[in-house]
Protein backbone atom coordinates (compact mmCIF):
# COMPACT_ATOMS: atom_id res chain seq x y z
CA UNK A 1 0.00 0.00 0.00
CA UNK A 2 2.80 2.52 1.12
CA UNK A 3 4.21 1.93 -2.43
CA UNK A 4 1.80 2.21 -4.40
CA UNK A 5 0.56 5.67 -2.82
CA UNK A 6 4.18 6.43 -3.36
CA UNK A 7 3.76 6.13 -6.78
CA UNK A 8 1.12 8.34 -6.94
CA UNK A 9 2.62 11.25 -4.83
CA UNK A 10 5.89 11.03 -7.03
CA UNK A 11 3.60 11.10 -10.59
CA UNK A 12 1.53 14.16 -8.98
CA UNK A 13 4.71 16.03 -8.15
CA UNK A 14 5.72 15.37 -11.78
CA UNK A 15 3.39 16.88 -13.17
CA UNK A 16 3.07 19.45 -11.34
CA UNK A 17 6.43 20.18 -11.81
CA UNK A 18 6.53 20.28 -15.52
CA UNK A 19 4.00 22.97 -16.43
CA UNK A 20 5.15 24.73 -13.13
CA UNK A 21 8.76 24.74 -14.43
CA UNK A 22 7.54 24.53 -18.23
CA UNK A 23 9.55 27.11 -20.52
CA UNK A 24 6.13 27.64 -22.12
CA UNK A 25 5.07 29.36 -18.92
CA UNK A 26 2.48 26.80 -17.56
CA UNK A 27 1.01 26.47 -21.17
CA UNK A 28 0.09 22.40 -21.52
CA UNK A 29 2.91 20.87 -23.91
CA UNK A 30 2.43 19.99 -27.31
CA UNK A 31 2.33 16.36 -28.52
CA UNK A 32 4.76 14.70 -31.14
CA UNK A 33 3.53 11.75 -31.38
CA UNK A 34 5.22 8.86 -33.67
CA UNK A 35 4.63 5.48 -35.23
CA UNK A 36 6.48 3.20 -37.21
CA UNK A 37 5.16 -0.19 -38.56
CA UNK A 38 7.34 -2.70 -38.13
CA UNK A 39 10.08 -1.53 -35.57
CA UNK A 40 11.99 -3.78 -33.86
CA UNK A 41 14.45 -2.18 -31.17
CA UNK A 42 17.13 -2.85 -33.56
CA UNK A 43 18.54 0.79 -33.61
CA UNK A 44 21.51 3.02 -32.26
CA UNK A 45 20.04 3.44 -28.88
CA UNK A 46 19.43 -0.26 -28.24
CA UNK A 47 22.78 -1.03 -28.69
CA UNK A 48 23.07 -2.30 -32.28
CA UNK A 49 26.44 -0.77 -33.47
CA UNK A 50 25.23 -1.64 -37.65
CA UNK A 51 21.84 -0.04 -38.09
CA UNK A 52 22.07 3.57 -38.72
CA UNK A 53 19.62 5.50 -37.14
CA UNK A 54 21.01 8.89 -35.78
CA UNK A 55 17.87 10.77 -35.72
CA UNK A 56 16.17 8.05 -33.26
CA UNK A 57 19.22 7.89 -31.21
CA UNK A 58 18.98 12.04 -31.29
CA UNK A 59 15.66 11.35 -29.84
CA UNK A 60 16.84 8.99 -27.17
CA UNK A 61 19.39 11.18 -25.85
CA UNK A 62 16.68 13.82 -25.01
CA UNK A 63 14.29 11.27 -23.33
CA UNK A 64 13.95 7.81 -21.95
CA UNK A 65 14.65 4.54 -23.67
CA UNK A 66 12.63 1.89 -22.27
CA UNK A 67 14.34 -1.67 -23.32
CA UNK A 68 11.44 -3.90 -21.79
CA UNK A 69 8.75 -2.02 -23.70
CA UNK A 70 5.47 -5.05 -24.90
CA UNK A 71 2.96 -4.08 -27.49
CA UNK A 72 -0.41 -6.47 -26.19
CA UNK A 73 -0.77 -8.42 -29.73
CA UNK A 74 1.89 -8.26 -32.03
CA UNK A 75 -0.07 -7.45 -35.20
CA UNK A 76 -1.43 -3.84 -36.02
CA UNK A 77 -4.72 -3.63 -35.49
CA UNK A 78 -4.98 -5.25 -32.08
CA UNK A 79 -2.00 -3.29 -30.86
CA UNK A 80 -2.37 -0.02 -32.13
CA UNK A 81 -6.64 -0.17 -30.74
CA UNK A 82 -4.88 -1.35 -27.28
CA UNK A 83 -2.45 1.81 -27.65
CA UNK A 84 -4.91 4.36 -28.74
CA UNK A 85 -7.85 3.51 -26.12
CA UNK A 86 -5.69 2.25 -23.57
CA UNK A 87 -7.19 -1.14 -23.11
CA UNK A 88 -6.02 -4.55 -23.83
CA UNK A 89 -7.36 -6.73 -27.05
CA UNK A 90 -9.75 -8.40 -25.07
CA UNK A 91 -11.53 -5.12 -24.42
CA UNK A 92 -11.30 -3.84 -27.59
CA UNK A 93 -12.36 -7.15 -29.08
CA UNK A 94 -9.85 -6.99 -31.64
CA UNK A 95 -7.51 -9.63 -32.19
CA UNK A 96 -7.56 -9.39 -36.39
CA UNK A 97 -7.30 -6.68 -38.91
CA UNK A 98 -11.19 -6.53 -39.97
CA UNK A 99 -12.88 -5.32 -36.22
CA UNK A 100 -13.02 -1.85 -35.38
CA UNK A 101 -13.01 -1.33 -31.69
CA UNK A 102 -15.31 0.83 -32.03
CA UNK A 103 -18.32 -1.76 -32.46
CA UNK A 104 -17.42 -3.19 -28.61
CA UNK A 105 -16.54 0.21 -27.08
CA UNK A 106 -18.84 2.63 -29.25
CA UNK A 107 -18.20 5.26 -26.72
CA UNK A 108 -14.95 5.24 -25.49
CA UNK A 109 -12.54 8.33 -25.71
CA UNK A 110 -9.07 7.64 -27.87
CA UNK A 111 -6.12 9.29 -26.45
CA UNK A 112 -6.41 11.98 -29.23
CA UNK A 113 -9.30 12.62 -28.68
CA UNK A 114 -9.01 13.03 -24.42
CA UNK A 115 -6.53 16.11 -26.05
CA UNK A 116 -9.33 17.09 -28.40
CA UNK A 117 -11.97 17.40 -25.74
CA UNK A 118 -9.20 19.78 -23.40
CA UNK A 119 -8.93 22.17 -26.11
CA UNK A 120 -6.24 20.73 -28.13
CA UNK A 121 -5.32 20.43 -32.07
CA UNK A 122 -5.69 16.90 -32.82
CA UNK A 123 -4.20 15.73 -36.24
CA UNK A 124 -3.30 12.33 -37.33
CA UNK A 125 -1.73 11.72 -41.04
CA UNK A 126 0.18 8.12 -42.12
CA UNK A 127 -0.86 4.84 -40.48
CA UNK A 128 -2.17 5.62 -36.92
CA UNK A 129 -4.91 3.04 -37.45
CA UNK A 130 -4.87 0.05 -39.66
CA UNK A 131 -5.82 0.42 -42.96
CA UNK A 132 -9.53 1.44 -43.55
CA UNK A 133 -10.17 0.76 -39.73
CA UNK A 134 -10.18 5.24 -38.95
CA UNK A 135 -11.45 7.02 -36.64
CA UNK A 136 -12.94 10.54 -37.18
CA UNK A 137 -13.62 11.35 -33.56
CA UNK A 138 -9.63 11.19 -32.71
CA UNK A 139 -8.99 14.16 -34.96
CA UNK A 140 -10.11 18.11 -35.20
CA UNK A 141 -8.42 18.13 -38.86
CA UNK A 142 -9.27 15.50 -41.19
CA UNK A 143 -5.73 14.60 -43.07
CA UNK A 144 -5.99 14.23 -46.95
CA UNK A 145 -3.16 12.61 -48.43
CA UNK A 146 -2.75 14.17 -51.78
CA UNK A 147 1.02 15.37 -52.18
CA UNK A 148 2.66 14.17 -55.05
CA UNK A 149 4.89 10.80 -54.59
CA UNK A 150 2.74 9.91 -52.02
CA UNK A 151 0.36 7.61 -53.78
CA UNK A 152 -2.47 5.04 -52.82
CA UNK A 153 0.25 2.89 -51.69
CA UNK A 154 2.40 4.86 -49.25
CA UNK A 155 4.14 2.18 -47.52
CA UNK A 156 5.88 1.94 -51.16
CA UNK A 157 5.30 -0.07 -54.68
CA UNK A 158 7.36 -2.65 -56.56
CA UNK A 159 4.71 -3.82 -58.35
CA UNK A 160 6.30 -1.84 -61.08
CA UNK A 161 9.07 -4.62 -61.66
CA UNK A 162 9.00 -7.26 -64.16
CA UNK A 163 8.46 -9.86 -61.40
CA UNK A 164 5.49 -9.98 -59.82
CA UNK A 165 3.30 -12.82 -57.82
CA UNK A 166 0.12 -13.62 -59.94
CA UNK A 167 -1.89 -14.51 -57.27
CA UNK A 168 -1.37 -11.57 -55.06
CA UNK A 169 -0.05 -9.07 -57.63
CA UNK A 170 2.30 -7.73 -55.41
CA UNK A 171 6.71 -7.20 -56.68
CA UNK A 172 9.68 -8.14 -54.61
CA UNK A 173 9.93 -8.14 -50.93
CA UNK A 174 13.05 -5.51 -50.93
CA UNK A 175 13.72 -2.90 -54.09
CA UNK A 176 16.31 0.23 -54.03
CA UNK A 177 14.86 2.68 -56.04
CA UNK A 178 16.60 5.66 -57.56
CA UNK A 179 13.92 7.97 -56.09
CA UNK A 180 15.78 10.70 -53.95
CA UNK A 181 17.00 10.59 -50.12
CA UNK A 182 13.74 12.03 -48.75
CA UNK A 183 11.35 10.51 -51.73
CA UNK A 184 8.51 8.12 -51.64
CA UNK A 185 5.86 7.64 -49.37
CA UNK A 186 7.37 8.47 -46.02
CA UNK A 187 9.75 11.12 -47.75
CA UNK A 188 5.87 12.65 -48.64
CA UNK A 189 4.67 12.09 -45.16
CA UNK A 190 7.21 14.23 -43.57
CA UNK A 191 6.58 16.99 -45.64
CA UNK A 192 3.08 17.04 -44.84
CA UNK A 193 4.33 16.62 -41.07
CA UNK A 194 6.39 19.24 -41.51
CA UNK A 195 3.54 21.54 -43.02
CA UNK A 196 1.34 20.61 -40.20
CA UNK A 197 4.03 22.05 -37.64
CA UNK A 198 3.99 24.92 -39.42
CA UNK A 199 0.33 25.57 -39.52
CA UNK A 200 -0.23 24.38 -35.76
CA UNK A 201 2.85 27.00 -34.49
CA UNK A 202 0.59 29.82 -35.89
CA UNK A 203 -2.34 28.59 -33.68
CA UNK A 204 -3.61 29.33 -30.44
CA UNK A 205 -4.10 26.19 -29.47
CA UNK A 206 -2.03 23.49 -27.88
CA UNK A 207 -1.43 20.46 -30.44
CA UNK A 208 -1.32 16.69 -30.83
CA UNK A 209 0.12 15.68 -34.09
CA UNK A 210 0.32 12.04 -34.77
CA UNK A 211 2.31 10.85 -37.29
CA UNK A 212 2.64 7.39 -38.54
CA UNK A 213 5.25 6.17 -40.64
CA UNK A 214 4.67 3.28 -42.79
CA UNK A 215 8.54 1.29 -42.79
CA UNK A 216 10.06 -0.58 -42.16
CA UNK A 217 7.04 -2.65 -43.23
CA UNK A 218 7.29 -4.79 -46.29
CA UNK A 219 7.46 -4.06 -48.75
CA UNK A 220 11.42 -3.21 -48.24
CA UNK A 221 11.26 -0.14 -50.28
CA UNK A 222 13.97 2.54 -49.88
CA UNK A 223 15.92 5.19 -52.28
CA UNK A 224 18.88 3.17 -52.64
CA UNK A 225 20.81 5.86 -50.93
CA UNK A 226 19.74 3.98 -47.72
CA UNK A 227 20.67 0.67 -48.86
CA UNK A 228 24.09 2.03 -49.28
CA UNK A 229 24.36 2.58 -45.88
CA UNK A 230 25.26 -1.27 -45.71
CA UNK A 231 27.89 -3.64 -46.76
CA UNK A 232 25.09 -7.04 -46.75
CA UNK A 233 28.24 -8.67 -45.59
CA UNK A 234 28.45 -7.39 -42.74
CA UNK A 235 25.04 -7.70 -41.74
CA UNK A 236 24.89 -11.28 -39.49
CA UNK A 237 21.85 -13.24 -39.61
CA UNK A 238 19.48 -14.65 -36.78
CA UNK A 239 21.95 -16.81 -34.63
CA UNK A 240 18.87 -18.97 -33.96
CA UNK A 241 17.49 -20.06 -37.28
CA UNK A 242 15.56 -23.32 -35.82
CA UNK A 243 11.89 -24.01 -34.27
CA UNK A 244 11.63 -23.78 -30.61
CA UNK A 245 12.48 -26.98 -29.06
CA UNK A 246 9.62 -28.44 -26.99
CA UNK A 247 6.53 -25.70 -28.28
CA UNK A 248 3.28 -26.84 -29.13
CA UNK A 249 3.84 -26.69 -33.45
CA UNK A 250 1.22 -23.97 -33.52
CA UNK A 251 3.37 -21.17 -31.64
CA UNK A 252 4.40 -20.44 -34.73
CA UNK A 253 2.68 -19.07 -37.83
CA UNK A 254 4.10 -20.91 -40.88
CA UNK A 255 3.07 -18.48 -43.55
CA UNK A 256 3.11 -14.66 -42.85
CA UNK A 257 2.73 -11.67 -45.25
CA UNK A 258 6.44 -12.20 -46.59
CA UNK A 259 5.09 -15.11 -48.42
CA UNK A 260 3.06 -13.03 -50.52
CA UNK A 261 5.76 -11.12 -52.32
CA UNK A 262 7.29 -11.85 -55.48
CA UNK A 263 9.94 -14.37 -55.99
CA UNK A 264 10.42 -15.04 -52.07
CA UNK A 265 11.42 -18.93 -51.66
CA UNK A 266 9.80 -21.04 -49.61
CA UNK A 267 9.67 -18.67 -46.32
CA UNK A 268 10.18 -21.85 -44.06
CA UNK A 269 13.48 -22.62 -45.64
CA UNK A 270 15.09 -19.06 -47.18
CA UNK A 271 18.84 -19.56 -48.41
CA UNK A 272 21.20 -17.61 -46.39
CA UNK A 273 21.69 -15.43 -49.19
CA UNK A 274 18.24 -14.47 -49.79
CA UNK A 275 17.93 -13.98 -45.53
CA UNK A 276 21.01 -11.21 -46.16
CA UNK A 277 18.63 -9.43 -48.82
CA UNK A 278 16.20 -9.37 -46.75
CA UNK A 279 17.81 -7.94 -43.75
CA UNK A 280 19.46 -5.63 -45.99
CA UNK A 281 16.82 -4.51 -46.80
CA UNK A 282 14.97 -4.15 -44.06
CA UNK A 283 17.68 -2.15 -42.18
CA UNK A 284 17.55 0.13 -45.18
CA UNK A 285 14.14 0.85 -44.64
CA UNK A 286 14.97 1.79 -41.18
CA UNK A 287 17.29 4.22 -42.00
CA UNK A 288 15.30 5.29 -44.89
CA UNK A 289 12.23 6.27 -41.98
CA UNK A 290 14.82 7.20 -39.79
CA UNK A 291 15.71 10.09 -42.11
CA UNK A 292 12.31 11.43 -42.27
CA UNK A 293 11.75 11.56 -38.69
CA UNK A 294 15.04 13.19 -38.51
CA UNK A 295 13.48 16.11 -40.76
CA UNK A 296 10.30 16.37 -38.46
CA UNK A 297 12.36 16.42 -35.29
CA UNK A 298 14.31 19.13 -37.26
CA UNK A 299 11.10 21.12 -37.89
CA UNK A 300 10.28 21.04 -34.52
CA UNK A 301 13.31 23.05 -33.28
CA UNK A 302 13.51 25.08 -36.08
CA UNK A 303 10.09 26.53 -35.16
CA UNK A 304 11.37 26.66 -31.32
CA UNK A 305 8.72 24.14 -30.15
CA UNK A 306 11.15 21.46 -28.82
CA UNK A 307 11.05 22.73 -25.69
CA UNK A 308 7.49 22.62 -24.87
CA UNK A 309 6.90 19.56 -26.82
CA UNK A 310 6.98 15.92 -25.39
CA UNK A 311 7.62 13.70 -28.41
CA UNK A 312 7.06 10.18 -28.32
CA UNK A 313 8.22 7.31 -30.35
CA UNK A 314 6.82 3.93 -30.51
CA UNK A 315 7.17 0.76 -33.16
CA UNK A 316 3.49 -0.99 -33.25
CA UNK A 317 5.20 -4.49 -32.41
CA UNK A 318 8.61 -6.28 -32.97
CA UNK A 319 9.35 -8.59 -35.61
CA UNK A 320 11.25 -11.39 -37.03
CA UNK A 321 14.32 -11.32 -39.25
CA UNK A 322 15.15 -15.41 -39.34
CA UNK A 323 14.78 -16.08 -35.44
CA UNK A 324 12.89 -19.26 -34.87
CA UNK A 325 13.17 -20.28 -38.83
CA UNK A 326 10.40 -17.24 -39.70
CA UNK A 327 9.80 -13.70 -40.49
CA UNK A 328 7.06 -11.23 -40.21
CA UNK A 329 5.30 -10.96 -36.43
CA UNK A 330 2.28 -12.83 -35.40
CA UNK A 331 3.14 -14.81 -32.56
CA UNK A 332 3.81 -14.47 -28.23
CA UNK A 333 7.92 -14.63 -28.36
CA UNK A 334 10.27 -11.86 -27.74
CA UNK A 335 11.19 -11.11 -31.12
CA UNK A 336 6.95 -9.67 -31.42
CA UNK A 337 6.34 -8.74 -28.94
CA UNK A 338 8.92 -6.72 -27.79
CA UNK A 339 9.02 -3.39 -29.24
CA UNK A 340 10.67 0.39 -29.15
CA UNK A 341 9.46 2.68 -26.68
CA UNK A 342 11.31 6.57 -26.38
CA UNK A 343 9.24 9.32 -24.89
CA UNK A 344 11.22 12.89 -24.12
CA UNK A 345 9.78 15.25 -21.87
CA UNK A 346 11.47 18.78 -21.67
CA UNK A 347 13.28 19.63 -19.02
CA UNK A 348 13.72 16.28 -17.43
CA UNK A 349 17.08 15.59 -15.79
CA UNK A 350 16.54 11.89 -16.65
CA UNK A 351 17.33 12.50 -20.70
CA UNK A 352 19.40 10.69 -22.00
CA UNK A 353 18.69 7.43 -19.72
CA UNK A 354 17.18 4.24 -20.03
CA UNK A 355 14.92 2.02 -18.25
CA UNK A 356 14.86 -2.16 -18.19
CA UNK A 357 11.41 -1.90 -16.01
CA UNK A 358 8.81 -3.95 -17.41
CA UNK A 359 6.04 -1.78 -19.56
CA UNK A 360 2.75 -2.21 -21.63
CA UNK A 361 1.80 -0.71 -24.59
CA UNK A 362 -1.27 0.20 -22.83
CA UNK A 363 0.60 2.45 -20.43
CA UNK A 364 1.37 4.94 -23.30
CA UNK A 365 -2.19 6.53 -22.98
CA UNK A 366 -2.24 7.30 -18.99
CA UNK A 367 1.51 8.24 -19.17
CA UNK A 368 0.71 11.47 -22.17
CA UNK A 369 -2.48 12.11 -19.98
CA UNK A 370 -0.26 13.15 -17.18
CA UNK A 371 2.57 14.93 -18.35
CA UNK A 372 0.16 17.12 -20.17
CA UNK A 373 -1.96 17.63 -17.12
CA UNK A 374 -5.14 15.80 -18.82
CA UNK A 375 -7.46 13.52 -16.33
CA UNK A 376 -7.71 10.44 -17.51
CA UNK A 377 -10.87 8.22 -18.44
CA UNK A 378 -11.48 5.33 -16.06
CA UNK A 379 -11.57 3.04 -18.37
CA UNK A 380 -7.69 2.63 -19.10
CA UNK A 381 -6.17 -0.54 -18.43
CA UNK A 382 -2.66 0.61 -18.22
CA UNK A 383 -0.52 2.64 -15.57
CA UNK A 384 1.14 5.87 -16.28
CA UNK A 385 5.13 5.90 -16.55
CA UNK A 386 5.75 9.05 -15.23
CA UNK A 387 7.43 7.80 -12.06
CA UNK A 388 9.99 5.77 -14.67
CA UNK A 389 10.68 8.62 -16.38
CA UNK A 390 11.18 10.62 -13.35
CA UNK A 391 13.52 8.08 -12.11
CA UNK A 392 14.27 5.41 -14.59
CA UNK A 393 15.52 2.78 -11.96
CA UNK A 394 12.02 3.41 -9.52
CA UNK A 395 10.76 -0.54 -8.95
CA UNK A 396 8.05 -1.31 -11.47
CA UNK A 397 5.03 -3.46 -12.25
CA UNK A 398 5.98 -7.65 -11.99
CA UNK A 399 4.94 -8.74 -15.41
CA UNK A 400 4.20 -7.42 -18.75
CA UNK A 401 1.02 -9.08 -20.99
CA UNK A 402 1.07 -10.11 -24.60
CA UNK A 403 -1.70 -12.64 -26.59
CA UNK A 404 -1.85 -13.89 -29.67
CA UNK A 405 -5.12 -16.26 -31.24
CA UNK A 406 -4.94 -19.27 -32.75
CA UNK A 407 -6.72 -22.29 -34.19
CA UNK A 408 -5.31 -25.76 -33.46
CA UNK A 409 -7.25 -29.12 -34.20
CA UNK A 410 -10.50 -26.84 -34.98
CA UNK A 411 -10.34 -25.51 -31.58
CA UNK A 412 -9.59 -21.70 -31.58
CA UNK A 413 -7.71 -21.00 -28.50
CA UNK A 414 -5.62 -17.82 -27.10
CA UNK A 415 -1.92 -17.74 -26.16
CA UNK A 416 -2.13 -15.48 -23.01
CA UNK A 417 2.04 -14.86 -22.70
CA UNK A 418 3.33 -13.29 -19.62
CA UNK A 419 7.15 -11.46 -19.49
CA UNK A 420 8.53 -11.95 -15.54
CA UNK A 421 11.91 -10.22 -15.01
CA UNK A 422 13.29 -13.70 -16.04
CA UNK A 423 10.61 -15.62 -18.01
CA UNK A 424 8.29 -16.01 -20.46
CA UNK A 425 5.29 -17.68 -19.21
CA UNK A 426 2.27 -18.85 -21.67
CA UNK A 427 -0.63 -20.30 -21.61
CA UNK A 428 -2.73 -21.62 -24.38
CA UNK A 429 -6.24 -21.99 -23.55
CA UNK A 430 -9.87 -22.24 -24.64
CA UNK A 431 -10.90 -18.96 -26.00
CA UNK A 432 -14.21 -19.01 -24.32
CA UNK A 433 -12.99 -21.69 -21.26
CA UNK A 434 -9.79 -20.33 -19.60
CA UNK A 435 -9.79 -22.94 -17.28
CA UNK A 436 -9.30 -25.81 -20.70
CA UNK A 437 -5.21 -25.62 -21.22
CA UNK A 438 -3.86 -26.78 -24.30
CA UNK A 439 -0.67 -26.20 -23.87
CA UNK A 440 1.82 -24.14 -21.27
CA UNK A 441 5.65 -22.94 -22.52
CA UNK A 442 8.19 -21.85 -20.72
CA UNK A 443 11.43 -19.86 -21.31
CA UNK A 444 14.12 -19.04 -18.91
CA UNK A 445 15.72 -15.69 -19.77
CA UNK A 446 18.54 -16.03 -17.82
CA UNK A 447 20.07 -19.22 -19.47
CA UNK A 448 18.41 -19.00 -22.58
CA UNK A 449 17.37 -15.52 -23.93
CA UNK A 450 16.59 -16.50 -27.15
CA UNK A 451 13.59 -18.62 -25.59
CA UNK A 452 15.10 -21.41 -27.98
CA UNK A 453 13.50 -24.41 -25.40
CA UNK A 454 10.33 -24.41 -23.91
CA UNK A 455 10.85 -26.40 -20.25
CA UNK A 456 7.26 -26.22 -18.99
CA UNK A 457 7.47 -30.24 -19.23
CA UNK A 458 10.29 -30.77 -17.28
CA UNK A 459 9.31 -32.36 -14.10
CA UNK A 460 12.36 -30.05 -12.56
CA UNK A 461 9.98 -27.20 -13.17
CA UNK A 462 6.36 -27.98 -11.63
CA UNK A 463 6.72 -25.53 -9.03
CA UNK A 464 7.96 -22.81 -10.88
CA UNK A 465 5.26 -23.73 -13.39
CA UNK A 466 2.76 -23.72 -10.46
CA UNK A 467 3.98 -20.30 -9.16
CA UNK A 468 3.63 -19.02 -12.56
CA UNK A 469 0.55 -20.19 -13.21
CA UNK A 470 -0.83 -18.06 -10.19
CA UNK A 471 0.98 -15.37 -10.65
CA UNK A 472 -0.40 -15.61 -14.87
CA UNK A 473 -4.19 -15.66 -13.38
CA UNK A 474 -3.73 -12.96 -10.66
CA UNK A 475 -2.27 -10.82 -13.90
CA UNK A 476 -5.20 -11.54 -15.93
CA UNK A 477 -8.38 -11.45 -13.90
CA UNK A 478 -10.94 -9.84 -15.53
CA UNK A 479 -8.94 -8.65 -18.28
CA UNK A 480 -11.09 -10.98 -20.32
CA UNK A 481 -14.52 -11.64 -19.38
CA UNK A 482 -16.68 -12.65 -22.21
CA UNK A 483 -14.77 -13.64 -25.02
CA UNK A 484 -16.39 -14.20 -27.90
Amino acid sequence: MFEQLLVVVLALMSAAWLFAESPAGGKRPNVLFFVSDDLRPELGCYGNDIIQSPNIDRLASRGIVFNRAYCQQAVCSPSRSSVMTGTRPDTTKVWDLETHFRDALPKVVTLPQLFKNNGYTTQGMGKIYHGALQDPPSWSIRYVRDRPGGGSRPGGDSRNESIVNRQTGRGPAFLATDDASNGGGDGALAEDAIDALRALKQGNKPFFLAVGFYKPHLPFVAPKAYYDLYDPAQIPLATNPFLQKGAPNYAMSNGGELASYAGVPNILDLPDDYARQLKHGYYAAVSYMDAQLGRVLDELDRLELTEETIVVLWGDHGWKLGEHNRWCKHTNVENDTNAPLIISVPGKSSAGQSSDALVEFVDIYPTIAQLAGLESPKHLEGTSLVPLIDDPHHDWKPAAFSQYPRSSRGGRLMGYSMRTDRYRFTRWVDRRDHSKVDAVELYDHETDPEENENIAADPANAELVAELTRQWEAGWQGAAKSLE
